[in-house]
């Protein structure tokens, strides 16, 4: 799963240690900022302990509950055959023209017939993020999910890791690569890329993994959540560092989650600004005011918590430092600093990587 500031590398190098030294006092384990779900399905499937997830964006509320929900694996094989048969029907609905050889003309083609469509993937990335048969690849496995949970969901974040594995941008869905000399080899190679295979393969992952203890996920405010906290609660922040809104990188995967999208504009494709959440942790001018109120609710509450955050100045105003003193306000704190891989918003191969090596802050708080 593609994902800015993803967890999986820092829970293989010491913030996996931190909780597992910290959950064995802990009632619940709360993740305010659930993001890809890595730290929640990690601690889910690791610990007899129940967990609870939270973020903005209903992508991560699917990836988090494909796993945490649940305390049996899922029969992938018995799954795959009867949702496959049902959107292949789907599928065979649509005659999308062939990709072949790519040139700007082949590509204006899968635009147009995209625009056509009335499948809300095939409509507004068909052509852009997707090929014309990949977008309505997608769309027919929305279309025809299990009806009974879990294997709805379990389906559902399948489906999602696919088409972020797929995606023709660089790095996340905030835009994607377009047919130009130096970009269309990336764009080829993603449109060649079979959904159904990659749907297939995170189908039977995802099956495999499930919780010790059934937790659950929603989408939530962390700030709101947070007012759910108690005593015995271990809580993880891992708030947001780009002073852009993330809801302009998953927009893509947010569509798919919700089965539905109303017009899309610009180069992004992006859906009007009622249907992209916001966060103040994004905003300049509110983050730091955010993270204070979200700080002190926790430790009124008498929550235990754990940051991340990285050591640098970050375009939301927040720092390493920043953090670590707003934490020290309510907090008894424990500090740490561990190696992570932070996204560039999208390398280009010649100037930068997809995701470059940082210092990242970790931070173990407890209430005064």
């Amino acid at each position: 799963m593609k994902y800015m500031g993803s967890k999986r590398w820092m829970l293989r190098n010491g913030l996996g240690d931190l909780i597992a030294r910290e959950v064995k006092s802990a009632d619940r384990f709360v993740d305010l900022f659930s993001g890809s779900a890595a730290v929640s399905n990690h601690v889910a499937q690791k610990y007899q302990i129940p967990v609870r997830a939270y973020d903005l964006q209903t992508f991560s509320a699917v990836l988090a509950n494909a796993v945490v929900a649940r305390k049996k694996q899922v029969d992938a094989e018995q799954v795959w055959e009867s949702w496959y048969a049902r959107a292949r029907k789907l599928r065979q609905s649509l005659r999308p023209p062939s990709t072949g050889t790519l040139t700007r003309a082949r590509v204006d083609k899968h635009r147009r017939w995209s625009a056509k469509q009335s499948w809300p993937i095939t409509r507004s990335y068909g052509g852009h993020y997707f090929s014309a048969l990949q977008s309505v690849w997608l769309d027919a496995l929305r279309e025809s999910l299990p009806d009974s949970e879990p294997e709805k969901t379990v389906a559902l974040a399948a489906v999602i890791f696919a088409a972020s594995q797929c995606a023709a941008a660089p790095g996340h869905t905030a835009q994607p690569f377009q047919p130009t000399r130096t970009a269309k080899s990336f764009l080829a190679d993603a449109w060649r890329k079979d959904i159904v295979s990659y749907s297939r393969n995170a189908l039977i992952s995802i099956s495999r993994q499930h919780a010790k203890v059934c937790g659950r996920a929603r989408v939530a405010d962390a700030n709101e959540a947070a007012k759910s906290i108690s005593k015995g609660d271990l809580v993880f922040v891992d708030p947001p560092y780009s002073g852009v809104h993330y809801s302009r990188f998953y927009h893509v995967l947010e569509t798919l989650a919700r089965g539905e999208c109303s017009a899309v504009s610009g180069a992004g494709r992006y859906p009007v600004p009622d249907e992209r959440p916001r966060s103040k942790y994004s905003l300049k001018s509110d983050s730091l005011t955010a993270l204070e109120e979200l700080f002190a609710a926790i430790s009124s509450r008498g929550g235990k918590t754990i940051v991340t955050f990285p050591q640098r100045q970050c375009s939301n105003g927040l720092s390493g430092k920043a953090v670590m003193a707003l934490a020290a306000e309510h907090f008894k704190v424990e500090q740490h600093w561990v190696a992570s891989k932070f996204s560039t918003l999208g390398g280009n191969n010649d100037h930068r990587d997809a995701r470059s090596l940082a210092r990242e802050l970790i931070l173990v708080l407890r209430p005064l």
